[in-house]
């Protein structure tokens, strides 16, 4: 197994965020964890890259116990992360936010920058632009292509399609099939649960800092419960927000 997450309780000062998340995602899938607002699926990417430290649990990586790891090494050993809010720098321009992502990398970056411009046609036309002057769906490809720039084994999307209009929502759920068809693991946080499902291989649907239920994707999709609680319509999905 590639990542396991087993039983890990964060909290935020006295309050709880997870309450004992077990999660696992083997090497060449696509997990999704769905869920409402609140839920903790940020808190468990968060958890995961180190942004958040554990209360309780453990996490393992290709095997090795990173619970205690700091962030900047789990980026090392193969853990990247597109954040919740793209969180790109917006007085650099393209090409200077990707080469950001290869910033702890010791070897030759030409070749994954050129695979990055392949899977975002958009980003090789404007990549001397100021990334703050792009449009939201442009930005959300240059998060995603400077987390591929850190050669994850595993990637941690967050929110990807978050304010993006429905026509780029589709292409980016296409772009994160593709990233997956060419060999790296994706662990995927949405709100857009209809498409979320669709690319999955399988599924976590967390509630209140707990998963309460999980399964291939495809049995989800059809699942009574989760398809009135979170395929009910399209304008929740689309204000997502993290947790």
């Amino acid at each position: 197994m590639l990542l396991e997450i087993k039983d890990i309780h964060v909290h935020y000062g006295k309050i709880a965020a997870l309450k004992g998340v077990s999660v696992e995602v083997d090497e060449g899938e696509v997990v999704t964890l769905i869920g409402a607002n609140g839920a903790g699926k940020t808190t468990t990417l968060k958890t995961i890259s180190g942004l958040r430290p554990l209360t309780r649990g453990q996490i393992l990586f290709d095997g090795k116990d990173i619970s205690k790891v700091p962030g900047h090494k789990r980026v090392l050993m193969g853990i990247g992360q597109s954040p919740e809010g793209r969180g790109i720098f917006p007085g650099m321009t393209v090409v200077e936010n990707l080469l950001m992502g290869a910033y702890a990398r010791r070897d030759e970056v030409e070749k994954d920058l050129k695979e990055v411009y392949d899977l975002f046609p958009r980003l090789a036309e404007r990549k001397d632009q100021a990334g703050g002057t792009m449009s939201g769906g442009e930005q959300q490809m240059l998060a995603i292509g400077r987390a591929l720039m850190t050669k994850p084994k595993v990637l941690l999307l967050d929110e990807p399609s978050m304010g993006l209009a429905p026509k780029l929502i589709q292409q980016i759920f296409e772009i994160i099939t593709e990233i997956n068809r060419r060999g790296t693991t994706v662990l995927l946080v949405e709100q857009n649960a209809q498409q979320a499902l669709q690319v999955a291989h399988r599924a976590y649907v967390l509630e209140t800092g707990a998963v309460v239920k999980s399964a291939e994707a495809s049995a989800l999709l059809n699942d009574p419960q989760v398809r009135a609680a979170y395929l009910g319509g399209g304008a929740e999905a689309a204000a997502g927000s993290g947790d």
